[in-house]
């Protein structure tokens, strides 16, 4: 981190970043299409709905790209609404099963990319795409994708378990780059060997199974704090982190700034909460499968997110007063 980095500056990239503010209207979509089913164990504000089928859970996600990175590079976009799909399903603790898409493009070439991204994605991660709808000949370039997984329903890890007192551990793959065509994606996949990836997300499963953390949520475009502060929101509680703790690349040798890289999508990154006595075996089991982890905080009861460095401390998010997905009176 430099030296001339201040936690103001990264409370305010988080803040204004628009990974972060485009998350603001989904407590406005919750109101309208929330309906409570007794087999519904959870649904909104976690990465994939629980659905209870015995012993087991069904784990459903979906997701989509934004179309910037369509235009930017329409491989990479079919690769990315793939990968986030899976990593849906693997911070739950869940095996994804296979997936539906949608598309949408303006012209063949496109297509034939996105596909091409999303077909290689699957092969890697050992997870077939069944079916779906095509919208061709339209004005705009979108891609669309629904996942189900699966775990057992006492090994679901939830994103609003997180505890008075727990250690946050970030588990990120800093073996990778900046993508060429997305200076807001590092790209820690596409290099991979295939049984390199399924090991990374497989240890999100082992750790549902035994029962070694509290919450957790894969970090998506809100970037690695924004991603912390989600899990804090749903969870009701507050946590101070150290900048300095944050695992990073070489971010000279890379060309980005510190507040560059914590806004970034990072590819293979989890955000997770675990009891203190679970810290170290947690890290030993991704730095196993080659990802850098390491605790960056701790959680506390104030429902603030404060950041520090070198002494300097800076409140990001009062989920008190206002939340990432919403005004915090509309999810009471």
């Amino acid at each position: 981190m430099a030296k001339n980095c201040s936690t103001q500056s990264v409370a305010t990239a988080v803040r204004e970043y628009e990974g972060v503010t485009r998350k603001h209207a989904i407590c406005e979509i919750v109101r309208s299409l929330q309906l409570d089913s007794s087999d519904v164990v959870a649904s909104f504000g976690e990465d994939a709905a629980v659905i209870r089928q015995g012993d087991n859970a069904l784990l459903l996600a979906a997701d989509g790209i934004w179309n910037k990175l369509m235009e930017a590079d329409p491989y990479w976009a079919g690769f990315c609404g793939v990968l986030v799909n899976i990593h849906d399903i693997a911070a739950m603790g869940g095996d994804a099963l296979a997936m539906v898409d949608i598309l949408s493009f303006t012209d063949d070439q496109l297509m034939h990319e996105v596909t091409r991204g999303m077909a290689d994605a699957a092969r890697s991660f050992g997870v077939p795409i069944v079916g779906g709808h095509l919208h061709p000949n339209t004005p705009y370039n979108v891609i669309d994708i629904a996942i189900l997984g699966t775990t057992r329903l006492d090994s679901v890890i939830y994103s609003d378990r997180a505890g008075d007192g727990d250690a946050i551990i970030a588990a990120i793959d800093l073996n990778g780059r900046v993508h060429p065509s997305c200076a807001m994606n590092w790209d820690s996949v596409t290099m991979k060997d295939s049984e390199t990836l399924r090991s990374q997300v497989r240890v999100m499963k082992g750790l549902g199974e035994d029962h070694l953390v509290t919450a957790a949520k894969d970090i998506s475009n809100p970037g690695i704090i924004g991603t912390l502060g989600m899990l804090l929101e749903v969870s009701m509680k507050g946590a101070e982190i150290e900048l300095h703790s944050i695992p990073m690349p070489d971010l000279e040798a890379n060309g980005i700034t510190f507040e560059h890289w914590i806004k970034m999508y990072p590819g293979m990154g989890f955000i997770l909460t675990a009891k203190q006595e679970h810290v170290d075996e947690v890290c030993r089991r991704f730095r196993k499968v080659g990802m850098a982890a390491q605790v960056i905080g701790t959680v506390n009861e104030t429902r603030e997110l404060t950041i520090s460095y070198q002494g300097d401390k800076t409140e990001v998010f009062d989920f008190s007063v206002d939340g990432i997905m919403g005004p915090s009176k509309d999810r009471m």
